[in-house]
């Protein structure tokens, strides 16, 4: 091998590394040069003129105005938008070039009068929050979860949806989902599919939850699980088969099954009852079969199971069963006032 040879293989991984510091000077200078804009707490009833590149903002907080409308024409241009902060103000819709937002990661929309979202939301295909929480939403775009792919926390909590879309069951990154307060008749049955769901609150549908789908059981990532002010009688058997449940909230619901006495042993002398039961009955139906075939294949469930005592109501809310009637008082619902809910200082997380 020649001089030459030599030298040029010695420069080539010089050369390489420079190009690297050199790109990585690049994207440090890029995102520094990226705004936060903070027009919130000023009582705007329409958006001033920004007199910066909208290219250039990464963060635009309008909480707590009065503003009606966002037009179209400011979210097309947002192009580097990765936190929009909208909440407490009196938007009835969103506009659809909000799905030109690619890098949007945050969106917080809670507080309006929101009744729909557009469609075009599933385009914003980097979110990975979403609050939609105190709105006037009867439903969600159908196949948002098909297409919101990294989505990790959906709140909308406080609306009047009476279904959650089947392709909620798509969301694989979901940790966190807010269903409290709304008037929801079922939740979608492939539950199964969102094996990263820590936390599914579902409490206070009041009288039109009447129970849970039996996937619920197959969400092996679940520590909490909040079902309480519903109307459900009978919890599923495979809840006994959630290994990661750290607590199980049933207070305000009409339970038969489990019964009082083992609701108040504690957390894990339900789920022993309940993997009892499936031992004892999974006989009974095709259906039940196939579900405990697929408990069982995940090793959430063995076919085994012993009730031992443990310490009274460890990790778990005792059953405390209140009349819808009661909960409807005025001290109960004065804390869900519209004065209270969308005053200019109220943020919602």
């Amino acid at each position: 091998m020649n001089e030459q040879q030599q030298f040029q293989q010695h420069q080539e991984p010089m050369m390489n590394m420079d190009m690297r510091k050199k790109r990585e000077k690049k994207k440090a200078t890029e995102k520094e040069s990226l705004e936060i804009v903070d027009l919130s707490g000023l009582s705007l009833e329409s958006l001033p003129k920004l007199s910066l590149d909208l290219a250039t903002i990464c963060k635009l907080d309008l909480s707590n105005n009065n503003l009606q409308n966002i037009p179209e024409s400011l979210t097309a241009r947002l192009l580097n938008m990765v936190v929009l902060d909208v909440h407490s103000n009196q938007l009835r819709t969103l506009p659809n070039s909000i799905g030109c937002l690619s890098k949007l990661k945050i969106l917080n929309v809670s507080g309006n009068f929101i009744e729909s979202l557009p469609i075009t939301i599933e385009n914003c295909r980097a979110l990975e929050e979403l609050n939609a929480n105190f709105n006037k939403l009867t439903k969600l775009p159908d196949t948002i979860g098909f297409e919101l792919i990294n989505l990790k926390k959906l709140a909308v909590n406080s609306n009047k949806l009476m279904f959650l879309p089947s392709s909620t069951s798509h969301l694989t990154a979901l940790t966190v989902l807010d269903a409290r307060l709304n008037c929801l008749r079922a939740l979608p049955e492939d539950l199964e599919n969102l094996i990263n769901l820590e936390t599914l609150n579902v409490s206070q549908n009041f009288q039109y939850l009447e129970s849970l789908p039996y996937s619920i059981g197959l969400l092996l990532s679940l520590i909490e699980l909040d079902v309480s002010y519903n109307t459900i009688k009978t919890l599923p058997d495979s809840i006994g088969c959630l290994k990661k449940l750290q607590k199980l909230s049933v207070q305000g619901n009409p339970l038969t099954s489990p019964p009082m006495e083992v609701v108040e042993q504690g957390l894990h002398v339900v789920k022993e009852y309940m993997c009892q039961k499936i031992n004892s009955s999974h006989q009974s139906t095709t259906k039940k079969r196939s579900w405990v075939r697929k408990l069982m294949k995940l090793g959430t469930f063995n076919g085994h199971t012993k009730i031992r005592k443990r310490p009274e109501n460890e990790g778990f809310n005792k059953l405390k069963y209140q009349s819808i009637d009661g909960l409807a008082s005025p001290g109960f619902m004065g804390m869900f006032s519209p004065l209270r809910l969308f005053s200019p200082r109220r943020s919602f997380s």
